[in-house]
């Protein structure tokens, strides 16, 4: 049965279809409108890093995996995607060669037919797992790409009840259209708070530190001393880039994925977990939900690869046992986005309004050194977890790993940028994200979500591993090539497990 909110935003979303009648001179003004538009698109070039997405070795795609509460109905998302995400440029235009600008691309708007883009499958109502129906449905997707002939995206309806949904959205997107964090904040854009069907979504805005108020020789001491040290570790990150684009690599372990692994197909799994406990050990421990996050990714790691050394033993007890090698470097490849990204409110008035707002890939490298250890003190791995961030706080690393970058495909091509970038990763052992959510539930043109999973495929890792905040939810989405790691749902229990055990540590010490 629908809900009166439901059934309201049916018939918002049908009226455009059912009801609108333009006249011969509305047709005109926008015939010329496209013809503008599609003139402009024309001339303007992919970013450096949106066109190195095209390069065979890094064919990347973000995928979005949206659980509703209610089923979904296809016409409405069609009704909704033409005045909404069509709208953006980038998503009605083609991506081809510039016979100008020999190795550039460019782009050119373009008729946009829905009925390519949106899939909907008809399924057996009698599935017997729906959870591993969706899971070997992704993955079959991700041994595909969509033809360029068409804008880079598709919408896949599965109208599939799982433990958490009733049905589920897969949006697949060439990362080309634009970094993690722009499309998600675009997806966003298209979303309405259910108890408020014209309210955009709300997502937390990160607090101002307040400043002590010292005296004027401590300000610019502590100024003198924050510059010195931006200088120093940028100094230290930017020689580790030059190191690892050279010669340094991680340690062969058991989620370092062996060359080629970009061409495999990936196994995306997930599970969510509360919120709340996550802010529990923050507020604790005086941090912060990302220092967090990535405190129990590392313990989950370090059980995982632990148990790996040990021969996959899962006798009770047997994980306590330490089998890790003494030394073992291992570090996730952070993809920054340089430009500041459009706000929720700015995306939304480029499809309602015709508005503004900075798009596309402008992308820094960050090497994010991983901690694999077996502690005694399970507050340790967010602790560790805290100072390495707090110290990539403080170090231009991504502008300038950016514009090494940008030089290199300036100076010498796009194949060599390419190169430079595949090898880079290809030296790391995985990818490792954050994204914060809204506060509120949302409907997607009013079909409410019941949670939002990102990942991607394509990439040089065998592994990534995002969090993705929602409400009072996080979920956890683990990206594996299967090749490597067997066993990805025991990776994904294990971070979950390092959540419940640095929690507990946290209660048991009388600290929360």
């Amino acid at each position: 049965m629908e809900s009166a909110n439901e059934l309201k935003w049916r018939k918002q979303a049908l009226k455009p279809i059912d009801t609108t009648r333009r006249s011969s001179s509305s047709k005109s003004e926008e015939e010329e409108e496209n013809k503008n538009s599609q003139k402009t698109g024309e001339e303007e070039p992919l970013s450096p890093s949106s066109r190195l997405f095209h390069e065979p070795n890094f064919n990347v795609y973000v995928i979005a995996i949206m659980g509703c509460k209610t089923r979904i109905y296809p016409d409405v998302f069609k009704a909704n995607l033409g005045h909404t995400l069509l709208r953006h440029p980038r998503f009605s235009s083609l991506q081809v060669m510039d016979e100008r600008n020999k190795g550039g691309m460019k782009w050119v708007r373009t008729q946009v037919d829905l009925e390519k883009h949106v899939i909907v499958p008809k399924l057996d109502p009698n599935i017997d797992s729906p959870e591993k129906f969706l899971e070997d449905y992704i993955y079959n997707l991700s041994k595909t790409s969509i033809d360029e002939s068409q804008p880079l995206w598709d919408l896949h309806l599965l109208n599939l009840r799982t433990s958490e949904s009733e049905a589920v959205g897969v949006f697949r997107i060439h990362h080309s259209l634009g970094d993690g964090t722009s499309l998600m904040s675009l997806l966003l854009a298209c979303t309405r708070q259910m108890n408020d069907p014209l309210a955009l979504p709300t997502v937390p805005i990160k607090k101002q530190e307040k400043k002590n108020d010292h005296t004027w020789f401590w300000r610019i001491t502590s100024m003198f001393w924050s510059s010195f040290q931006v200088f120093l570790n940028t100094v230290v990150d930017v020689f580790m880039f030059i190191a690892t684009a050279l010669f340094l690599k991680d340690t062969q372990n058991p989620l370092k994925g062996p060359p080629g692994v970009e061409f495999t197909p990936r196994r995306i799994v997930y599970r969510t977990v509360s919120l709340d406990e996550i802010k529990l050990v923050k507020n604790a421990m005086n941090t912060t939900i990302n220092d967090v996050a990535l405190g129990i990714t590392q313990a989950g790691l370090s059980r995982y690869i632990n148990r790996t050394y040990g021969g996959n033993n899962k006798a009770e007890g047997a994980i306590e046992i330490d089998n890790l090698p003494k030394k073992i470097r291992l570090r996730s490849t952070l993809l920054i986005n340089i430009r500041p990204s459009a706000g929720i409110q700015a995306l939304a008035d480029i499809m309602e309004k015709d508005g503004e707002a900075k798009w596309g890939n402008w992308i820094g490298y960050v090497l994010l050194p991983f901690t694999i250890a077996r502690r005694d003190d399970p507050l340790d791995y967010v602790r560790d977890a805290k100072a390495t961030i707090d110290r990539k706080k403080r170090s231009l690393e991504a502008i300038f790993t950016f514009s090494i970058a940008e030089l290199a495909l300036k100076l010498f091509g796009v194949k060599t940028a390419s190169a430079l970038s595949h090898r880079i990763l290809s030296h790391t052992t995985m990818c490792f994200s954050n994204l914060v959510g809204p506060l509120e539930e949302i409907g997607f043109y009013g079909h409410p979500m019941a949670f939002l999973a990102p990942s991607s495929y394509g990439q040089p890792h065998a592994l990534m591993i995002n969090f993705q905040s929602y409400m009072d939810k996080m979920t956890i989405v683990v990206s594996a090539d299967e090749g490597t790691i067997p066993n990805p749902h025991q990776l994904c229990d294990d971070i979950v497990e390092s959540l419940r055990l640095i929690k507990h540590a946290v209660v048991t010490k009388g600290l929360a």
